[in-house]
């Protein structure tokens, strides 16, 4: 994993927005119509190349494919795991349901349900109904070709592929054969193991997708921060047997509060989760940074002793305002991280993906790359600041 040894490096979480005649595609393949696969594999190449070259022409440092083959960040595995089926009793509706945020702000969610975009109707839930086993291998094998090719010849420092992890998945599908949870949990991790394996194995990063160790809090209204940390304990277990024989270095873990413009107000602190989080056996800790409600927990990582050779990844641009940050701003967030533990472990990033489920659109394409550009400068004047 790339460190910032002469200057702040760049990246970002993932997903990125993708062509509409691409939206088009993954949104009949979401209804069930699979179309020309050989038309459809050729258009995510192309945009994987589009994607890259933007990326790095913006000045991005760690890059990776934009996710735009996806139909989102979690259940593009329905494609790449047996022993599922389509689940007919799946939940509908808003996704904050019943969850804290939504009974403190009942008429805001409301509203917000009433105008749910064309992906959540799309968005297919399986459940699980045999022994799991990992079928992804042509897909994984495709994003890493797409990726490679789309990078040969240009100027980057580091690619990466996201992967979701087991407890995301764990939610996203529900469970009608193992017995127990921890058995579901686990066959879940054992057959993920493929997918990051396959992603180390080709020389790039991984990185694990697991917004729902932090967001699991605001679901379970029912539960104390304690019984959270609990439900978070076995999920990091689980995660670290997936992750078994994987360096450390060749991974890196991601964590949010998922894509909400809302009032926040009940999301888990990092203070009650971040010992838990570094349990996880990954090089690098990627996490909300910069939205009004996380900036100030740049202290908390003071107070910590981080895992030798950590690298920290935060947000200093956010995904919660469509206000695109300054890049004196960004500078500030930056410094700030690199007093706590070291410029060099500092690779400055985005909250979140800027489109995490296909035909999500809460911002414009152009937008998205307002912000990544003045992230990349913001890099710059941090990084003249701290080398002087």
């Amino acid at each position: 994993m790339q460190r910032s040894t002469d200057r702040i490096l760049t990246t970002h979480v993932g997903s990125l927005p993708r062509p509409d005649d691409l939206l088009e595609m993954l949104n009949a393949r979401m209804s069930g119509s699979r179309g020309d696969e050989a038309a459809f594999a050729a258009r995510v190449r192309d945009a994987v190349g589009e994607c890259v070259r933007r990326q790095v022409e913006t000045g991005l440092d760690v890059i990776t494919d934009g996710e735009v083959g996806k139909p989102s960040f979690v259940n593009y595995v329905n494609d790449r795991l047996g022993g599922f089926e389509r689940n007919a009793a799946a939940p509908s509706g808003s996704p904050w349901g019943e969850t804290r945020e939504a009974r403190s702000f009942p008429e805001f969610y409301e509203k917000a349900a009433r105008s749910s975009t064309k992906a959540s109707a799309l968005a297919v839930h399986l459940a699980c109904t045999g022994p799991i086993r990992y079928t992804g291998h042509n897909q994984i094998a495709a994003d890493i070709e797409n990726l490679k090719r789309a990078a040969e010849g240009l100027d980057y420092r580091e690619l990466f592929l996201p992967s979701v992890s087991p407890s995301n998945v764990e939610e996203w599908q529900a469970n009608l054969h193992y017995s127990s949870e921890e058995d579901y949990l686990f066959a879940i991790a054992e057959a993920m193991a493929e997918e990051y394996k396959a992603i180390t194995d080709a020389g790039l990063i991984v990185q694990i997708d697991d917004p729902r160790l932090v967001t699991y809090y605001i679901t379970r209204p029912d539960l104390s921060v304690e019984q959270c940390r609990q439900w978070a304990r076995l999920r990091v277990e689980a995660l670290n047997h997936a992750l078994r024989g994987i360096p450390r270095e060749k991974v890196r873990f991601h964590t949010c509060y998922g894509i909400n413009m809302g009032p926040r107000v009940h999301d888990m602190e990092l203070k009650d989760m971040i010992d838990i989080m570094l349990q996880v056996r990954a090089g690098g800790f990627s996490f909300e940074a910069a939205n009004p409600r996380h900036e100030h927990e740049w202290k908390v990582w003071a107070e910590v002793d981080l895992p030798a050779d950590t690298v920290l990844i935060p947000g200093v641009i956010t995904n919660s305002s469509l206000v695109v940050e300054h890049p004196e701003t960004i500078a500030d967030r930056i410094e700030r991280f690199a007093q706590a533990v070291g410029r060099e472990n500092v690779l400055a990033s985005a909250d979140c993906g800027f489109a995490t489920f296909a035909g999500s659109e809460e911002f414009h394409p152009s937008i998205v790359w307002a912000k990544l550009a003045s992230l990349v400068e913001g890099a710059k004047v941090a990084s003249r600041r701290l080398w002087r």
